[in-house]
């Protein structure tokens, strides 16, 4: 049967998050989808990790890998792109644990001229490491009583584990938060992607999610916030990758895109500038 949903999670040497964030997945209640492994650059580590989970779930699994060169995520997100089987695309990190409804929501969601924009639920490091198979399979570390158990603090956030329903659509609506395209829960139309040539390959750690929901923004798609909606845990790790000149390189083509209100990157899926050259 043709595949409605494709999910894109981007990984680099976490094998052990990655596992507890295909646990995640193979819980959904919605089922038609594919997964699509945007490895930049892991060890053999991941891929024993992959084919081990094979075995296990009920999704196919696409392993798109490329050598370990630096920070490339934009390069094996466009990659992974290429490689997807169907229309629509959900975006997510390899940090990421999808709460049961993950994609249910999103395809409830999906509209056309429109992407999706979630956010997630951030977790300390100990708490992280506690999550297991157990307690993913029985939904528990999505339930906010277990996290207080654990260590989570009081707080409005909370609201992002604990709303549902009408409480939920309520603050979607009410949120002040912009939506923007948020690499770690994001979805749209794959056409969509396409026209904007997908993400700028320059761009490495720091706003490079955002500068491609920009260009789809200037393109005329809509955004839809949805953070109430789609819940997903988000463990904690080291980020060693964070360099400050990333960051300036990336607020400068930020800062490009909106002032020329970009629709295109000449540096995506399809290199125009470097095929003439």
């Amino acid at each position: 049967m043709k595949k409605d949903i494709s999910i894109i999670i981007s990984t680099y040497n976490s094998p052990n998050w990655l596992t507890k964030v295909l646990y995640g997945y193979n819980t959904q209640t919605f089922r038609n989808f594919e997964v699509i492994i945007a490895d930049d650059g892991s060890d053999n580590r991941t891929k024993e990790c992959i084919d081990k989970l094979r075995k296990e779930v009920f999704f196919d699994i696409i392993h798109v890998w490329h050598e370990d060169n630096g920070f490339q995520k934009t390069i094996i997100l466009n990659k992974a792109i290429l490689s997807t089987t169907t229309s629509y695309i959900l975006m997510s990190d390899g940090d990421c644990i999808p709460r049961e409804d993950f994609v249910e929501q999103h395809i409830k969601f999906r509209e056309e001229g429109h992407f999706i924009s979630g956010g997630y639920f951030k977790l300390p490091l100990e708490l992280s490491n506690k999550i297991d198979k157990k307690s993913i399979y029985s939904g528990k570390c999505f339930e906010l009583d277990w996290l207080k158990n654990n260590g989570i603090k009081p707080s409005f956030k909370n609201n992002k584990i604990a709303a549902n329903g009408l409480r939920s659509w309520f603050l979607n609506l009410v949120t002040p938060t912009t939506p923007s395209w948020n690499g770690h829960n994001a979805s749209g139309w794959k056409q969509d992607f396409l026209s904007v040539n997908g993400f700028d390959e320059r761009m490495q750690y720091g706003g490079e999610d955002r500068e491609f929901g920009e260009r789809l923004v200037n393109f005329g798609i809509k955004p839809k916030q949805i953070r109430y909606s789609t819940v997903c845990i988000h463990l904690d790790h080291e980020r060693g990758y964070v360099k400050p000149e990333m960051i300036e390189k990336n607020l400068k083509i930020r800062i490009e895109t909106k002032k020329l209100n970009k629709t295109w990157t000449e540096f995506g899926i399809k290199k125009e500038l470097q095929e003439q050259l």
